[in-house]
């Protein structure tokens, strides 16, 4: 099943990732929930695929990521990383983690919100998929894992950026060094989930997230670029920030218009 609930499993000849777009909200799911949803170069070409279509198409406001069966992703298809660790330096051994790893950073730098629905659990370059969105919602029981210690490598994909600019140094270190891991519930509490509720409360608060944004497409995404123009990283200062808002807070009056303002609505 999905991780937000339905109940179909995938036969053999289905895609490996899933796309949809409904009511101005794009679906990419991961469907190959027999290797736990770890994450193949043909996946990851699915990934990238999926994004060219999300940042061309301006009737799309918002972005969710989840995946079949019972686990979000548990990682990089080890089939790949065994073939990799032959010759790692070699040019096809850069090729297929690049290619991984440049799916992530897709889906980190969409013009949309993005939402990931981690169910299960999410490890190594699961975790950093998850944690390349904007929002993560987990279930309270699902595991955040780092991963790369125990496989005994270095973690990649700019796992550590990612995991500091979410939960800071100590538990970065924690968690990528120290081999710690972390539940939905811990995960919320230390600022590395947006919310962790059980799996059949999933879909409405994944709709509550992507309803508003999907409504307006044009100024979610002008909002997006905003963001991403603030906070970075690295941030700017508030001073600058007055700037970056000033000029499109102006588009989006001028936009709604002088009537829209009214309590009694505009004229007819």
């Amino acid at each position: 099943m999905t991780s937000e609930g339905s109940s179909t499993q995938p036969d053999a000849d289905a895609p490996s990732v899933l796309i949809s777009v409904t009511d101005g909200v794009a679906r990419l799911t991961l469907n190959n929930p027999r290797r736990k949803n770890a994450i193949s170069l043909a996946m990851a070409a699915a990934i990238d695929a999926f994004c060219d279509r999300v940042t061309d198409d301006h009737t799309i406001g918002a972005v969710v990521v989840d995946a079949a069966g019972q686990y979000f992703c548990s990682g990089a298809d080890t089939r790949d990383l065994a073939t990799s660790s032959s010759d790692p330096a070699s040019p096809e051994a850069v090729s297929r983690t690049s290619a991984v790893y440049g799916a992530f950073v897709r889906v980190g730098s969409l013009p949309v919100p993005t939402i990931s629905v981690v169910v299960g659990g999410a490890v190594g370059a699961g975790l950093n998929l998850a944690l390349a969105t904007d929002i993560l919602v987990t279930t309270p029981d699902s595991v955040l894992d780092s991963g790369f210690l125990a496989r005994s490598i270095h973690p990649g994909g700019g796992h550590l950026s990612l995991l500091g600019r979410a939960v800071g140094w100590s538990t970065t270190i924690a968690l990528a060094a120290c081999g710690q891991s972390l539940t939905g519930a811990e995960a919320v509490a230390n600022g590395l989930a947006h919310a962790a509720v059980p799996a059949e409360d999933l879909p409405a608060l994944v709709a509550g997230l992507t309803g508003p944004a999907a409504r307006d497409p044009e100024l979610t995404r002008r909002i997006m670029t905003s963001a991403r123009l603030e906070l970075g990283p690295p941030a700017v200062s508030w001073s600058s920030a007055l700037e970056i808002e000033r000029g499109v807070q102006m588009w989006s009056m001028s936009r709604k218009g002088q009537q829209a303002w009214s309590s009694r609505g505009p004229k007819q």
